[in-house]
């Protein structure tokens, strides 16, 4: 802190540009708790998936207009793929297959129809 940014009355003062992998806390009972997880996937298709699946649900929360009862279900099965990822490493088939039908027959907006084809590629490469 410069003489410049002295806080008024003479007390202390913090200025954070920005913190990445940690906690602070401040004041006299101030405490800070970190819990950090590290995703660890199966292979590398499973790892392009999870990509492909993040991207998708940012997408569709992202879109314009009103959400529908199809897209809370897939954002629902999206969810559950990436549950299954992070949890294990892996997802089961039967998962993969019903989010891949729901994905063809409804497709979101054309918005996202970058992202759905890049999902359906990586389900394909891990559903070979």
């Amino acid at each position: 802190m410069s003489s410049d940014d002295k806080a008024p009355g003479g007390g202390a003062s913090v200025h954070i540009g920005a913190v990445h992998g940690g906690s602070l806390a401040f004041g006299d009972h101030g405490r800070a708790e970190s819990t950090n997880y590290t995703t660890v996937v199966a292979d590398r298709a499973r790892g392009d998936l999870l990509s492909a699946v993040r991207t998708l649900r940012r997408e569709l929360g992202e879109g314009e207009g009103e959400r529908t009862p199809a897209d809370d279900e897939i954002t629902a099965q999206l969810d559950e793929v990436e549950g299954e990822i992070t949890g294990g490493g892996r997802v089961e088939r039967g998962v993969l297959v019903r989010l891949r039908d729901s994905l063809t027959e409804c497709a979101p907006a054309a918005t996202t129809a970058a992202s759905v084809t890049a999902f359906l590629q990586a389900v394909a490469g891990v559903l070979g």
